[in-house]
């Protein structure tokens, strides 16, 4: 397992769409356990396989508390949306920024496993958020797209000084009691 670079907003690459992954095989099982480790390490409770510059359709998530549950969701599509909240997100690719997005409270969903293994599970919840903020990376989109014009140019203009400030080292992903996806 390695840990892998988080791309951050407004990097271009995180602007790709994902394409459907094809082959189930080691190297597909590699870049899971790279993505579970590179996500726990950031630290954060989900994570998109293009925001470490790989455009397949992958996602982990763990929003577990002793983080030993994770979830794999390859080539992921949702069949149904219940419900609507407006709920604070985070993202590991905008590092300490945090606003509300309004998204479904319950999704079901279809998936494969990393063995190729097609299943549907119903997610509720802060998973259920999780899960459709790690889909919208897949598309290209941030939780960013959500806000108005005016805080995303805000938001951008802020991470661009503290990346100049800091030299090219990743951000710093102190979040507290706030989870970032």
């Amino acid at each position: 397992m390695a840990l892998r670079t988080i791309l951050e907003f407004p990097d271009p690459r995180l602007r790709t769409r994902a394409q459907p992954v094809t082959r189930f095989d080691a190297a597909l099982g590699t870049l899971i356990d790279d993505l579970l480790e590179t996500m726990y390490a950031a630290p954060g409770i989900g994570l998109a396989a293009t925001q470490v510059d790989v455009h397949q359709r992958v996602i982990v998530i763990d929003v577990s508390k002793e983080h030993n549950e994770p979830l794999t969701l390859i080539n992921p599509v949702i069949l149904a949306r219940e419900g609507e909240a407006s709920t604070e997100e985070g993202c590991l690719s905008v590092p300490g920024i945090f606003d509300d997005v309004k998204r479904a409270t319950k999704v079901r969903v279809r998936s494969h496993d990393r063995k190729g293994r097609e299943h549907e599970g119903e997610y509720q919840d802060v998973l259920a958020v999780c899960i459709q903020h790690e889909m919208d990376h897949l598309e290209g989109k941030l939780f960013v797209d959500y806000l108005s014009d005016l805080k995303r140019e805000r938001i951008r203009k802020k991470l661009e000084k503290e990346r100049r400030e800091r030299g090219s080292r990743p951000a710093a992903n102190a979040t507290g009691a706030r989870r970032a996806y």
